[in-house]
C-alpha cells in the first residue's frame, strides 16, 4: 500500500470513529443530526449531549490514542525491542503514583485537577531521571533496565499508598484511577494537557529520521552522523510527555502503545521512522472505538476504557506474535 492510500484510509477511520461515537450512547443520535449540531450548535438537548459529553470524551480517548501509540512506535524502534511500550521506562507507573498520592491526602477532593497535574508532574520526575541516564549511560539495555527498575519502585510505592487508603471513597477513586477512564472528561481537562501532549509529540516526530538509522544499528547509524544521545534525549523526553499527559487525562490504559505499531509496521515496510504517524492515528482509532464498546456493552457498573482495552489488546498481541514466530 502507498503512504498516501494509507494516510486517506486512516483518516477516513478516523472521522468515522468520531462521528460513530458521538452518535451512540445511552440516547442514539441520528448521524445526520449529530454532524448539523457539530457544525452549528443549537439549544437542544441533542446538542448539550454532544458538545458536553459525547465531544470530549470522544477526543480525550483519541488523543490517548495517538499519544500512547506514537510514544510506542518511537520507544520500539529506539530500543530495537518489539516489546517496548510507553509503559517500560516507568513513566506510565510513576504519572499514576503521583496522581495516587493526591488523592490519598485529599488534595484532589478540594482541586478537581490536582490528580491531573500531579500525574503530568510525576511524568517530568521520572522523564527527567531517564534523560540523565540516557546522557551518562552508552547501553540500551541499561536504560530499559533503570526504566523497569522506576516501574517497579512506582508500582511498590502505589500499592503502599492504596494498602493504607484512609477510606473506601479514596480507595475507589485511587482504583478507577488505575483502571482508566475518559467518562466525564471536559473541554477544559483536555486543554489543560494538550500542550504537553503536542510538545511530546512533536519530539517524537522530530527524530523519525533518526530512529531510521538506528535500525541499521547504533555503531552504523553513529558512522552515519546520528547523536545517539541526542536521538535518546528527544525520545525519551517525548514520550515522557506524552504518555504523562495521557496518564493524567485517562488513567492508565495499557496495550495501545505496544499493539498499534506492530499492525502499522509491515506496511510501512517496517521502517520505524515511518510507523509513528499512523501508529498514532490508529491509536486514536483503536480507543475511541473501545470507548464505544465501553458504552453500548450493557453492564451494572460502566465497564473501565483500560480495562476493555486490554481485553481486546492482549488477544490481538498474542495473534501478532504466533504469526510472527510462524514466519522465523
Amino acid at each position: 500500500m502507498s503512504r498516501r492510500t494509507i494516510s486517506s484510509l486512516l483518516a477516513l477511520s478516523s472521522i468515522l470513529a468520531v462521528g460513530m461515537a458521538c452518535c451512540v450512547g445511552a440516547t442514539d443520535i441520528a448521524l445526520l443530526r449529530a454532524l448539523s449540531i457539530l457544525i452549528k450548535p443549537d439549544t437542544s438537548i441533542d446538542s448539550l449531549i454532544i458538545w458536553e459529553i459525547r465531544l470530549p470524551r470522544t477526543l480525550a480517548a483519541y488523543l490517548v490514542g495517538v499519544c500512547l501509540a506514537a510514544s510506542g512506535a518511537a520507544l520500539q524502534g529506539l530500543l530495537r525491542n518489539p516489546l517496548a511500550e510507553p509503559g517500560v521506562l516507568g513513566v506510565s507507573a510513576w504519572s499514576s503514583l503521583a496522581a495516587v498520592t493526591v488523592i490519598y491526602f485529599g488534595i484532589a477532593e478540594n482541586w478537581s485537577y490536582a490528580a491531573p497535574v500531579a500525574a503530568i508532574g510525576g511524568s517530568l520526575l521520572a522523564t527527567g531521571l531517564l534523560c540523565c541516564v540516557a546522557i551518562w549511560v552508552k547501553s540500551t539495555v541499561t536504560l530499559i533496565l533503570f526504566g523497569i527498575g522506576l516501574s517497579s519502585l512506582a508500582g511498590a510505592l502505589m500499592a503502599l499508598v492504596t494498602n493504607f487508603a484512609p477510606n473506601p471513597f479514596y480507595l475507589s477513586d485511587m482504583i478507577t484511577w488505575m483502571l482508566g477512564s475518559v467518562a466525564n472528561r471536559s473541554l477544559l481537562d483536555i486543554a489543560l494537557v494538550l500542550p504537553f501532549m503536542l510538545a511530546g509529540l512533536l519530539l517524537l516526530l522530530s527524530q523519525r529520521k533518526g530512529l531510521t538509522l538506528l535500525s541499521l544499528g547504533e555503531d552504523t547509524a553513529s558512522t552515519l552522523g546520528l547523536s545517539l544521545t541526542t536521538t535518546r534525549i528527544c525520545v525519551v523526553l517525548g514520550a515522557g510527555l506524552a504518555t504523562g499527559a495521557a496518564v493524567s487525562l485517562a488513567g492508565v490504559i495499557g496495550f495501545v502503545g505496544i499493539v498499534t505499531p506492530h499492525l502499522v509496521r509491515p506496511l510501512v515496510n517496517y521502517e520505524p521512522g515511518k510507523t509513528i504517524i499512523p501508529s498514532a492515528v490508529l491509536g486514536g482509532v483503536f480507543l475511541v472505538l473501545i470507548d464505544i464498546g465501553v458504552r453500548i456493552i450493557s453492564t451494572n457498573v460502566e465497564l473501565k476504557i483500560g480495562v476493555l482495552a486490554a481485553l481486546v489488546g492482549a488477544p490481538i498481541f498474542i495473534w501478532i506474535a504466533s504469526k510472527s514466530g510462524r514466519h522465523e
